[in-house]
């Protein structure tokens, strides 16, 4: 699956097999996050948002520091699995 806007995918270090719990969802089409080999193995995609991108939309516009880091929390309250 390739990581286009709206898609969830695992987040990870450089190690390949270090995807734990951490999730992000893709804002944008982000096809240099895409598999393209055994040595650039990307970052998997697992799900997709079914309803509110408006909500990943006015999280993406959060303010943020010089790490990317929200000034103010951002808190996932539920999660659905469809």
């Amino acid at each position: 699956l390739l990581n286009l806007r709206g898609t969830v995918a695992m987040a990870r270090t450089n190690e390949i097999n270090s995807a734990t719990s951490q999730f992000f969802v893709n804002h944008i089409d982000n096809g240099f996050l895409d598999y393209t080999s055994a040595a650039e193995p990307g970052y998997v995609v697992f799900g997709r948002v079914t309803e509110g991108m408006d909500v990943i939309d006015t999280i993406a516009g959060v303010e943020t520091n010089g790490m990317d880091v929200p000034l103010m929390p951002v808190t996932i309250q539920s999660v659905t699995r469809l």
